[in-house]
C-alpha cells in the first residue's frame, strides 16, 4: 500500500496567527491596575476595569521590573514574603495579570501610567519606527528625540487622579525624574527621587499617609538587571529577588490605616541559550534581511518595517524561516487579532512593524551587529508567552 505523502512534516504550517494568547485587555492586563485602583478613589472617568479589586481609600503600586509570575512561583525559598501572598494575587483569586504586548519595560510602564494598551498609547515596542522621521525610535532610552507631547498626548491616571484631589506621587529613582518616558507615562501629582530601596519604600509608605485619598507609585529595577546579564535562577538574579522580597515586606510592615499595597511587574523573563539553533541572527542571514529597510522591537518581539513594495515577501519569507517557532503577522493581521489592543490610534498605526513576529519558543532574533547590547543578554521578554506575559498582582490591606 501506498504511504501518504509526508512532505507535510517537513514543510509544517506556520504558526496561526490567532493561536497567540493575547493579553486580557480590559478586564486583567496592566493597563487596567490604575484605573481600577483610580474609580475606587472617585476620580471622574475611571472604570473599575478589574473586577477583583476592592477600593481602598490608599493605594500604593510597587512595581519590581522584570518578576514575573512564573518566576516568582519558582523561587519560594529566595522570596519567602511574596510567596506567601501569591494568594492574594488579583483580589484573592491567586490568578495573575497579563502585562500587554510586547511585555517589555516602556510598554507597559506606559500602560500602567496612562491606564491604555499599547494600540492606544502608542509606545508599542522597545525600538519603533518613527514615521514622522524614518528613524527607529528607542522608547526606553527615547533615542533619537521626539516631542513627548504629540508622542503620547494621552494625560495619565495620576495626572487625573490629582485634579481630582487625589494625594498622588511617585517614588523612584532621581535619574527617572525628568526623562521624556516619566513625562508621558507617570507624571502627575509629585515625583520624589530616592537612591536607597529602604529610603524609596519608607518614603512610599509616608506619601500614602499624605493624603486621605492617596495613589501613589514605587518602582525598582535590579532584579531586570540582573536577569538580563547573568540570567534568571543565576546567583545575582535570586540575590535581587531575596533584597526585592525583604523591600516589599518592609512597605507592607508600614501600611497607614486604610490602605492597599499592590506588588507586580512590567514582565517576566527567559534564558535563552548561545548557539545558533537558539540565537537566529539577522545580521548574518540574508533571507530574513531581504527586503528589509528597519529592524525593530527586541529579540522575542520584532517589528519588521520593509522596503516599499516589498511587505508580502518579507511577510511570506519570515513566515517560511521563522514560522514554526514564531507567531508572525502582517501589522494589519496583528491588529485584528487584538495584540495591542481592541483600537489602534492613527498616530499609532505606522509604529508597528509592516510584519511582527512574537516568540513561542525559547529562541531569540538577534542582531549581533546593530544590537550587540543586546544580542549579548542571557535573560530576555517581549512575547506572549506565560513566561513572560504573566505578573503578579499580590495584594497586602491595613
Amino acid at each position: 500500500m501506498a504511504q501518504p505523502d509526508t512532505a507535510w512534516d517537513h514543510h509544517p504550517e506556520p504558526l496561526a496567527v490567532a493561536s497567540a494568547p493575547v493579553p486580557e485587555y480590559g478586564s486583567g492586563s496592566l493597563a487596567d491596575l490604575l484605573p481600577t485602583l483610580a474609580a475606587g478613589l472617585g476620580v471622574p472617568g475611571m472604570s473599575a476595569a478589574i473586577s477583583e479589586l476592592t477600593p481602598a481609600d490608599r493605594n500604593c503600586v510597587f512595581l519590581i521590573d522584570g518578576l514575573g509570575w512564573e518566576q516568582l512561583r519558582a523561587h519560594p525559598e529566595d522570596a519567602p514574603f511574596m510567596t506567601s501572598l501569591l494568594a492574594t494575587s488579583r483580589g484573592g483569586t491567586g490568578r495573575p495579570l497579563t502585562a500587554g504586548y510586547p511585555a517589555t519595560t516602556a510598554t507597559s510602564l506606559a500602560s500602567v501610567g496612562t491606564g491604555l494598551p499599547p494600540g492606544a498609547h502608542g509606545l508599542p515596542g522597545y525600538t519603533v519606527r518613527n514615521p514622522d522621521t524614518g528613524e527607529l525610535m528607542n522608547q526606553l532610552r527615547w533615542q533619537p528625540w521626539a516631542p513627548p507631547g504629540p508622542w503620547q498626548p494621552y494625560p495619565t491616571v495620576f495626572q487625573l487622579a490629582h485634579e481630582a484631589g487625589v494625594h498622588a506621587a511617585q517614588v523612584s529613582s532621581p535619574t527617572f525624574e525628568n526623562t521624556p518616558l516619566t513625562k508621558v507615562a507617570l507624571s502627575g501629582g509629585t515625583f520624589l527621587g530616592r537612591l536607597p530601596g529602604e529610603d524609596r519604600v519608607d518614603l512610599a509608605a509616608e506619601q500614602l499617609a499624605a493624603g486621605d485619598r492617596s495613589l501613589v507609585y514605587t518602582y525598582f529595577a535590579e532584579v531586570d538587571g540582573a536577569g538580563h546579564r547573568f540570567g534568571v535562577d543565576s546567583d545575582a538574579w535570586r540575590g535581587q529577588l531575596m533584597y526585592a522580597d525583604r523591600l516589599v515586606q518592609r512597605l507592607a510592615e508600614q501600611l497607614p490605616p486604610r490602605s492597599a499595597l499592590y506588588v507586580t511587574a512590567d514582565h517576566g523573563m527567559i534564558d535563552v541559550l548561545f548557539d545558533e539553533e537558539h540565537r537566529i541572527d539577522f545580521d548574518e542571514d540574508w533571507e530574513l534581511s531581504a527586503g528589509v529597510a528597519l529592524l525593530g522591537g527586541e529579540g522575542r518581539a520584532r517589528h519588521v518595517y520593509a522596503v516599499p513594495g516589498a511587505t508580502n515577501d518579507v511577510l511570506t519569507c519570515w513566515r517560511e524561516v521563522l514560522g514554526e517557532q514564531f507567531w508572525v503577522a502582517s501589522r494589519d493581521e496583528a491588529i485584528a487579532a487584538g495584540w495591542f489592543g481592541p483600537r489602534i490610534d492613527e498616530r499609532v498605526y505606522g509604529r508597528i512593524g509592516d510584519v511582527v513576529a512574537a516568540a513561542r519558543d525559547d529562541v531569540l532574533i538577534i542582531a549581533s551587529q546593530r544590537e550587540p547590547n543586546e544580542s549579548a543578554m542571557v535573560g530576555n521578554h517581549g512575547s506572549m508567552t506565560p513566561a513572560e506575559q504573566l505578573v503578579p498582582l499580590l495584594e497586602v490591606r491595613s
